[in-house]
């Protein structure tokens, strides 16, 4: 008896902005995030750069892409690119 299972665990889906694309098949994106000061209660901006999958090097510098968390890829690289806008 054959049962078959399926996990689908959808991964934290980020939207930033492509700021290096000259690697094979990989994109640095930025993403942006606000957070509220503790003391001060300004909101600061924080960046943070994450290296994507770009198969077929779809994206280009200056584009808004959508990312999506998945299994390591190598060291640095654990997601990959859904869209580009």
């Amino acid at each position: 008896m054959s049962t078959e299972e399926t996990t689908n665990n959808n991964g934290r889906v980020l939207r930033g902005k492509v700021v290096a694309s000259k690697m094979t098949d990989t994109i640095t994106v930025a993403v942006e995030r606000y957070v509220k000061h503790p003391k001060y209660k300004k909101f600061l901006r924080r960046t943070k750069k994450f290296l994507v999958h770009d198969a077929g090097n779809k994206a280009k510098v200056g584009e808004t892409v959508e990312i999506k968390e998945v299994r390591p890829i190598s060291k640095r690289k654990s997601f990959e690119l859904i869209t580009t806008k």
